[in-house]
């Protein structure tokens, strides 16, 4: 077979959320299988992330496999950019917290994100920006919805006094994505929802207004209750379960909904797989 890289991925670039979401398999693969291989392959993807100079100490959603230089400077928390982040904590964790160059890219990673990302809107809404070339695009997107729970995940592991930082903001991003989805008629969020000229959680562009059965805001969720146990979270969780019943069931399964502020529902006749794997999970 042929490998190759998406044309549109920044001239062929490699995607950040790709090649630094294979961390905790390739590790495992190893110990399974006694063939140290995969572990080192992997650790090689951490060596050159680690020593690569980093805009800002944010890790562009881009990685030119041939010049082993970043591409566009483009950070996201979502698309392109999510699991990596995840990987990095839950090598940590998985570690028996004995990986501690995995914990020190992780919070210094976070750190990054706080300086330059994370805002608050006019009401008090946190939320999480993008990052294009220097400038700030006041975007989320659902994708980002997962780091309240990582954020409240790591909490414990934080520096000296960030613990209850950390849990606050993971309930921050929480609030933020629950209010993405009580701004639409069906109760469900959009794609990605918008911080600027007066909007706030609300997607304001057509491709960003549809919702296609994705689980990181009850993600977020099942963290902040296991975490917290406020009661809050179980009721926003079971709200999204009423509306999915209410809006996403089909004969056959559930499918996505084209615009989340339209009634009635407008389906796209597409059950995710990972609608099943993640979001009822």
């Amino acid at each position: 077979g042929i490998g190759r890289n998406w044309p549109w991925a920044s001239g062929g670039s490699s995607i950040l959320a790709e090649f630094g979401t294979l961390h905790l398999e390739f590790m495992h693969l190893s110990h399974l299988s006694g063939n140290p291989v995969f572990a080192e392959k992997v650790m090689n993807i951490r060596k050159v992330l680690n020593n690569l100079e980093k805009p800002e100490g944010l890790y562009p959603n881009y990685l030119n496999p041939s010049s082993g230089q970043w591409g566009q400077y483009h950070v996201s928390v979502g698309g392109l950019g999510d699991s990596f982040y995840e990987y990095l904590l839950k090598a940590w964790l998985m570690s028996d917290k004995k990986d501690l160059e995995a914990k020190k890219m992780y919070f210094d990673a976070v750190k990054a994100i706080e300086t330059h990302l994370i805002r608050k809107s006019s009401t008090g809404l946190t939320y999480i920006a993008e990052w294009k070339g220097g400038l700030l695009e006041h975007k989320m997107g659902h994708l980002t919805c997962f780091a309240g729970g990582m954020f409240a995940l790591g909490a414990d592991d934080a520096p000296a006094g960030m613990t209850q930082h950390y849990l606050q903001l993971g309930a921050e991003i929480a609030r933020t994505c629950h209010e993405s989805y009580n701004r639409t008629l069906v109760k469900l969020g959009p794609e990605a929802f918008r911080f600027d000229g007066g909007v706030e959680a609300i997607a304001t562009r057509q491709n960003e207004k549809y919702y296609i059965l994705r689980p990181e805001v009850v993600e977020t969720y099942m963290y902040m209750w296991r975490l917290t146990h406020d009661p809050k979270y179980r009721k926003w969780a079971w709200e999204a379960v009423e509306a999915l019943e209410s809006h996403c069931r089909v004969n056959g399964g559930y499918s996505g909904l084209r615009d989340v502020y339209l009634k009635p529902e407008s389906y796209d006749d597409v059950q995710q797989s990972f609608f099943l794997a993640e979001t009822l999970k």
